[in-house]
């Protein structure tokens, strides 16, 4: 890679403390902030903390941004508190908010002694709001105009202050009580008649979310309604602050690699499994493995309840295998769309009938279709009496499995758990201990006894 070619010319000007050449060497071949990143992770730390002081002010406030919050505060510990306030300065609102919540109690506390007055208010407003709300992940830098301005003045306005805001794409329009009425696309200003009122080009159509909003529901409008930026309002429809899509993106990942921990059992780890040590990862996993273990304990239940059966047609556990778990992947298949589904908004929760119909459809084909294949199975290994029971075992087991996974994830909505936790292996657990009881009494009908 680049940075590896270069790195003994860029340690040489470490070496003999040449900054204004190093500044100029990152600056001159426009290396991407991922790479100088990267490049500073590589060196040893006191190296490590000479290149992050080389680097300009906004180069280096990027390149904070994109680490990861263990590096964060690790490399704050090394700063002097001029270099920290310094920093803390150069961060946007929002990206100053993410690192004070992520960093040690004693850390937040020195950083945020550093802020100037009216930066220390607008943190301490931000980190008011609930973890995971919007409201920690707005930023209050964005343009608003009056709609009563002229065009013309609305664009001088955006010369003066826009070079501050996080983006200038979308204009917003508010009353004097700072009242959101409109967001303009910039464009729109730019193209009309210079003495035409900001109210002529309005057309009232905006969307917004409530501070106090989770912040998935910001992710949700984004994707919809294809924003650039989602303006935050509070529940009297002031203008507080905008999220950005940017945000959104990193937002959009950690619920997405959140929901991927939920459905494989993983108690979700807010860190990267790099930075994530043995003793994390073991307490995230132990509990819901010890749980699915006390699930399991239904199947050894209903094996010892139906023992005698299985003593008098020993062939009968020659299958047990395959109807548990075809039962098992059969129930994760719905059970993984419909928490897509309710995810995305595809499916709401009080729209459950439409759904459950055409799962109760399917589900009667896939029983169907894998009855007859079990059946083969069964004739192949054990005859006929035994293809019968195996055969229709599995298209009743593939029909109760089809409805738990239907209805778990709805059930757990209903009652405020996320949806993802009716992940694959709770889903086989529950499907095993149907599954096998389902199994033993259409033995014991058909073989008799």
């Amino acid at each position: 890679m680049l940075k590896e070619l270069l790195r003994p010319e860029i340690k040489e000007l470490i070496t003999q403390r040449r900054w204004g050449d190093l500044r100029q060497f990152f600056e001159t071949e426009k290396w991407p902030i991922p790479d100088i990143a990267d490049l500073l992770l590589s060196l040893e730390k006191p190296d490590r903390v000479l290149l992050f002081r080389a680097l300009s002010r906004g180069m280096a406030s990027e390149v904070f941004s994109f680490l990861e919050p263990s590096q964060q505060s690790s490399l704050l510990q090394e700063l002097t508190d001029e270099e920290s306030r310094s920093l803390l300065a150069s961060l946007s609102p929002d990206d100053r908010t993410l690192l004070l919540e992520e960093l040690p109690g004693p850390l937040t506390q020195r950083l945020l002694t550093l802020l100037p007055y009216e930066e220390l208010k607008e943190a301490r407003w931000l980190l008011g709001y609930p973890e995971g709300s919007v409201g920690r992940l707005m930023t209050p830098d964005y343009v608003a105009v009056r709609a009563d301005w002229e065009v013309g003045q609305a664009l001088e306005h955006i010369r003066k202050v826009g070079k501050d805001s996080e983006t200038i794409n979308i204009i917003y329009v508010t009353d004097e009580q700072g009242r959101l009425l409109d967001d303009i696309e910039l464009r729109r200003l730019v193209i009309a008649n210079p003495q035409s009122k900001v109210s002529e080009i309005m057309d009232h159509s905006f969307v917004s979310v409530l501070a106090n909003a989770d912040r998935e529901e910001a992710v949700s409008l984004v994707q919809k309604y294809d924003l650039y930026a989602l303006p935050v309002v509070d529940s009297d429809g002031i203008l507080l602050g905008i999220v950005t899509v940017d945000d959104i993106l990193d937002v959009a990942q950690d619920e997405a690699t959140e929901d991927f921990h939920k459905t494989a059992a993983v108690a979700p780890i807010k860190v990267s499994y790099r930075e994530a040590s043995v003793w994390l990862l073991f307490k995230r996993r132990i509990g819901w493995l010890a749980g699915l273990a006390f699930a399991d304990l239904i199947s050894s239940g209903v094996i010892a309840t139906f023992e005698a059966t299985l003593r008098r047609t020993i062939a009968l556990a020659f299958f047990m295998p395959l109807l548990v778990d075809s039962g098992g992947n059969g129930g994760s298949q719905v059970a993984t769309l419909m928490i897509r589904a309710l995810a995305t908004g595809d499916v709401k929760l009080n729209e459950w009938i439409s759904p459950f119909l055409k799962e109760i459809l399917v589900g009667l084909l896939l029983a169907v279709a894998m009855g007859i294949l079990g059946w083969g199975f069964g004739i192949f290994r054990g005859g006929l009496a035994i293809g019968a029971v195996v055969g229709l075992s599995m298209g009743a087991i593939i029909l109760f499995s089809n409805l738990i996974g239907f209805s778990l994830p709805f059930i757990l909505a209903k009652l405020g758990v996320d949806p993802a936790v009716a992940s694959s292996p709770l889903i086989t657990s529950l499907a095993d201990g149907g599954g096998l009881a389902i199994y033993f009494i259409i033995a014991r009908m058909v073989l008799g006894g």
